[in-house]
């Protein structure tokens, strides 16, 4: 599609660009080009790109086969598309595209969007490898790179849901055996701290496998030595326009408009304290959940201690008020998150822009950043408080700790009478499943309900109206941002089944789940409801490997502080080891041995009753003992064994993520020798080629005496090297 300067632009370059045609859309204000470059054109604007070309086939056989073949898509062809697109965007912005829904009537030309429309975009083919060349040849390497990354995400999500589905059916099926008898168990088990363990692990082989994995691809994409250096050099436009003085660039030797340092700290004082204040608001949120847990605990507490819930004999017994107290909070913070996210991302482009990076992938990589940390703080902060805050700081009867100090009527919040775990993963249920079912619906609802309305009245006319290119124009545009939203959406996933799945072993196979759809969705959208997008280079998915490794990091110690103090693992081992009257291995008499007594007539406002004694989920001594109420050496046995886990835990896990990451090469040896031997190859050639030249020039002196400077290269006039090409 051209608007008027574009037209104008293209018949400025006709000499270079050939028409093919040209017709007049209904509007009669915009035009519709097809346009071909030839190969004159493409090589003069591939030289000014840098853009690099195969010096020669690869000799190397190749000594792997793909296991399973059967379900690979067929095979795409190495040919880039997306290279030819992205020099003819140098030229003029064009967004052409064909019908998805059917094969091209031509034998000799082939429908690359057919292709992705029929063997990845269709649900159908959930089970099937992705055309990740063909999708790189269509749609550029950036987006290409986005795919292989989300794919093998999920192939790696298998084996954590297998062992995460096999921890949960062990708690199911020694749920009666246990002597208590709480639904924690199904999650709060001895199969817990192995799935924490394994995770640990899980995650560190997820990260080093995808480096040899875009290792592999870097070298199938011809982008070994692609550097971000000219990306770096680039300049942005609103830089430039906001910039009025000029210093000598070192690298170009040309003068460029630099910020004064006065204005840049400005401008990120400025930022700084936009951030502090979002930041705020968002613990502000959190803060109003949490008097809403501590209000209407109560309310429930009196409506259901008659509700006819209580009387069922399956669910009954489950529904207690600190369980429906959690779900409805659960759900409000949830609702909560939904609109803050709707304002996060305007103002992280903001921040952003105040700012004023220099470059667009400086820009990119502040985004990526401030983005990622309002979604982390927004999503998280709840499931840390319920984590590692809640009933963590309650007191005891007669000394109570309150919400807004002693002024306030609202206690701090106390856990379930099965401890904070079952909170904990009624939080992350509600928040993970919730976010990913209307991400899905978002992400393809919307689109396609814009296309539907912005197409209506076209619809009815035949193509001879509304040809394939207008119909194209009226998709909805990618947009700067459309695969940074992908990313943070997955990053955000990651971090829920690492961070707290100590708490929820089943997390990975709802991320599995919805990664199956996810693919699929995505390439649905991208393949019928987007226009073509221009395609981007590069070599590493970016700002967000980096964010990926220090969540992984930050898994470890959230996930031995949620065995440790979150769930009542250490207790019961401690008492069934230290504790246990009759010097069994079992967990006889273990609640009781968890319980303290209160006797009410301490309390100022029961000092005439002598008769009643409270019991409560603590290890404190009772009424009438020298140190009554204080904390009893059980407490302080358990608080050791916790901090001894902790560090056992972290550094075994830590131990075994080095040795792994060592072992584990970032690049495979057949990648790594087809890089040298490429190098090698070129080397070669220009040893032969300045052979071959000294020949010529000796050859032409026809005997007479050499004047040659005893060199083994002389320097030629006029010499030719290769291109930077090569």
């Amino acid at each position: 599609m051209l608007n008027c300067s574009m037209f104008c632009a293209l018949q400025f370059c006709s000499n270079v660009v050939h028409f093919f045609s040209q017709k007049e859309s209904e509007d009669g204000k915009t035009y519709f080009v097809k346009i071909h470059a030839p190969w004159e054109v493409l090589a003069t604007y591939a030289d000014v790109l840098k853009i690099k070309a195969p010096f020669r086939a690869d000799d190397i056989l190749e000594n792997r086969e793909m296991p399973m073949g059967w379900l690979a898509t067929p095979s795409a062809s190495q040919k880039t598309s997306c290279t030819r697109a992205r020099l003819l965007h140098l030229i003029v912005y064009l967004s052409v595209q064909c019908r998805y829904w059917k094969s091209s009537s031509y034998s000799n030309c082939e429908s690359d969007r057919y292709k992705l429309y029929r063997y990845w975009a269709r649900f159908l083919c959930f089970f099937k490898e992705q055309p990740i060349n063909l999708i790189r040849k269509y749609y550029g390497e950036k987006i290409g790179l986005y795919f292989a990354w989300l794919g093998f995400y999920t192939e790696m999500l298998l084996f954590a849901a297998v062992v995460g589905t096999i921890c949960f059916v062990y708690g199911l099926l020694t749920y009666e055996e246990n002597e208590w008898r709480q639904q924690s168990h199904l999650f709060d088990n001895v199969a817990t701290v192995f799935f924490a363990i394994f995770m640990g692990i899980w995650v560190t082989l997820f990260l080093e496998f995808w480096k040899r994995r875009q290792a592999r691809l870097e070298y199938e994409w011809d982008l070994v030595d692609f550097e971000e250096e000219q990306q770096k050099l680039q300049l942005r436009p609103e830089y430039e326009s906001k910039c009025s003085k000029r210093k000598l660039n070192v690298i170009t030797q040309e003068l460029e408009p630099y910020l004064p340092l006065t204005s840049k700290c400005a401008r990120a004082c400025l930022s700084g304290a936009t951030v502090l204040f979002w930041l705020t608001l968002i613990i502000a949120c959190i803060v109003g959940v949490i008097a809403y847990r501590l209000a209407v605990y109560a309310a429930f507490a009196s409506i259901m201690k008659d509700s006819p819930t209580s009387h069922l004999h399956v669910v009954g017994p489950y529904i207690t008020p600190q369980l429906a107290t959690s779900v409805t909070a659960s759900c409000i913070n949830f609702i909560i998150i939904m609109i803050l996210n709707f304002m996060y991302e305007r103002v992280a482009i903001w921040i952003t822009d105040l700012e004023v990076p220099k470059t667009h992938l400086e820009y990119e990589n502040k985004l990526t950043m401030k983005m990622f940390l309002f979604q982390f703080v927004n999503y998280y902060s709840s499931c840390f408080y319920v984590a590692f805050f809640k009933g963590k700081f309650v007191g005891y009867p007669g000394n109570y700790a309150y919400f807004f100090g002693s002024l306030s009527k609202l206690r701090n919040e106390e856990c379930d009478p099965g401890g904070c775990l079952i909170e904990l993963t009624t939080q992350l249920v509600v928040v993970m499943t919730g976010k990913q079912v209307w991400g899905n619906i978002q992400e393809a609802l919307v689109p396609w309900l814009m296309n539907w309305w912005g197409s209506r009245k076209a619809r009815c006319h035949p193509e001879s109206l509304y040809s394939r290119w207008e119909q194209d124009h009226d998709l909805q545009p990618f947009g700067q941002l459309g695969l940074f939203d992908e990313y943070l959406e997955m990053v955000i996933q990651f971090g829920f089944i690492t961070l707290f799945v100590a708490s929820f072993p089943l997390a990975p196979l709802l991320a599995l789940i919805n990664n199956i759809l996810e693919v699929r969705v995505d390439a649905w959208k991208l393949t019928t409801q987007f226009r073509r997008p221009v395609a981007a280079k590069a070599h590493c998915i970016g700002a967000w490997e980096e964010i990926l490794n220090a969540m992984a990091a930050l898994s470890v110690v959230t996930n031995a502080f949620i065995v440790a103090f979150t769930s009542d693992m250490i207790p019961r081992l401690v008492y069934m080891y230290a504790y246990q009257p009759d010097g069994e291995m079992n967990m006889k008499g273990y609640i009781n041995n968890s319980l303290s007594v209160f006797n009410i007539s301490d309390s100022l406002m029961f000092h005439e009753c002598s008769c009643l004694l409270n019991r409560y989920r603590d290890y404190r001594y009772p009424s009438g003992h020298e140190k009554q109420y204080f904390h009893t050496m059980q407490f302080w046995h358990i608080l050791a064994a916790k901090l001894a886990f902790i560090i056992i835990m972290e550094h075994v896990v830590f131990m075994v993520k080095f040795v792994v990451a060592r072992l584990i090469s970032d690049v495979p040896s057949e990648v790594r020798a087809r890089v040298k031997r490429e190098r090698y190859l070129v080397q070669e050639y220009l040893h032969n080629y300045e052979v071959e030249k000294l020949k010529m020039q000796l050859q032409k002196q026809d005997h007479d005496e050499c004047t040659c400077s005893p060199m083994i290269y002389p320097t030629m006039p006029g010499h030719e090297v290769l291109s930077d090409r090569l």
